[in-house]
């Protein structure tokens, strides 16, 4: 099967040879995998016989300027285009700092929303054009990212506290920041779709918990984040495609209004922060995709790691309905041979 036929069989709850199997290496453990024996010219999921995906990206931000402020040999402080100061370690797989927002309030969200304009310049239409045929005779699974809600607003405009506080004191504020957000996505992917490059699925980023429980509560992302959510579903299923959310943290309180949004897919399904994947798919299992689950920060550990699959995914592979991946990504101490074993034991686990 190709993992165009995978994915289709999962999300249409049905089996397939096996489960497809995707993931997210860092670069370092990329590194690692070459400086351990992987050839360097190698795509490392041909290289593993895993699934390979393709994704389509677009540019909503407000194109503030990029200036550098400040530069070392250990890291570079800059403007980003959503108007945030942000430090990057040059060290391989450093996590970012964001230092300060320019948009925390309304009239400067007023001013960089008059700069998130729809040129046509915002969709990579070279990449499509020299890629697309290529991704579908690969037989390749094809996503549009989405980016839109809690997440793009906290992390990349207007910071955790500054967001968490006007969710309560400026609801229509948010409101106005997540509708456009999305009205730009809608309207820039609608370009693509009408151009005759037809996508999988929709797929967006929205972290909405942290360990042991959720940003905010159950009410208020019902009130405030669920119909943009289901806005973007009801986009996808217009389309005949489906609608894929990746979520970190625990977000198990909310569960009951993201799976009346209509969402198809759950991502990552998070085990050190509290997520319950079998019982997600005890719950939900009918309803939705779950993808992931599997606790990378013990990806190290052969013997956990392979005890973990053999439990869980014969469960989660239960009459289709099951992508294979970490609960994240693949950390940089995960050794070569570790991974080859991993992949081994997914194979035969999520086969049928």
């Amino acid at each position: 099967m190709t993992s165009w036929e995978r994915f289709k069989r999962m999300f249409e709850h049905k089996e397939a040879d096996r489960v497809p199997i995707i993931d997210n290496p860092w670069a370092g453990t990329i590194r690692r995998w070459i400086n351990e024996g992987m050839p360097d010219n190698v795509d490392w999921r041909d290289y593993f016989d895993v699934d390979k995906t393709a994704g389509i990206g677009i540019d909503i931000t407000p194109r503030f300027p990029r200036k550098v402020i400040e530069e070392t040999d250990r890291y570079i402080i800059f403007t980003t285009p959503w108007g945030v100061t942000q430090k990057s370690f040059k060290q391989e797989d450093s996590t970012p700092e964001m230092l300060d927002f320019t948009v925390t309030t309304a009239e400067a969200w007023e001013q960089a929303k008059a700069r998130m304009t729809l040129e046509d310049d915002r969709i990579p239409w070279d990449m499509l054009k020299n890629n697309f045929d290529k991704w579908r005779a690969e037989g390749r699974w094809i996503t549009a990212h989405f980016w839109f809600g809690f997440d793009v607003a906290h992390s990349w405009m207007m910071g955790t506290e500054n967001l968490l506080v006007a969710m309560l004191e400026e609801p229509e504020l948010i409101e106005d920041m997540f509708d456009t957000y999305l009205n730009r996505c809608e309207t820039l992917f609608k370009r693509v779709w009408d151009a005759g490059y037809h996508f999988d699925e929709i797929y967006w980023p929205d972290d909405m918990g942290y360990k042991g429980t959720s940003f905010f509560s159950r009410e208020l992302y019902k009130n405030l984040l669920k119909p943009y959510h289901k806005r973007a579903v009801d986009w996808a299923h217009e389309r005949g495609i489906y609608a894929h959310l990746h979520s970190c943290g625990n977000i198990m309180n909310l569960l009951p209004e993201v799976i009346d949004t209509g969402i198809d897919a759950l991502n990552p399904l998070e085990v050190k922060a509290g997520m319950d994947s079998l019982k997600i798919k005890k719950e939900y299992g009918d309803k939705i995709v779950l993808h992931g689950g599997i606790n990378a920060a013990r990806w190290k550990e052969t013997e956990y790691v392979i005890s973990e699959i053999r439990e869980k995914v014969p469960y989660l592979k239960e009459n289709g309905g099951y992508i294979f991946s970490s609960d994240h990504s693949i950390p940089n101490d995960v050794t070569l041979e570790n991974m080859k074993l991993i992949v081994a034991e997914a194979k035969k686990a999520g086969s049928y």
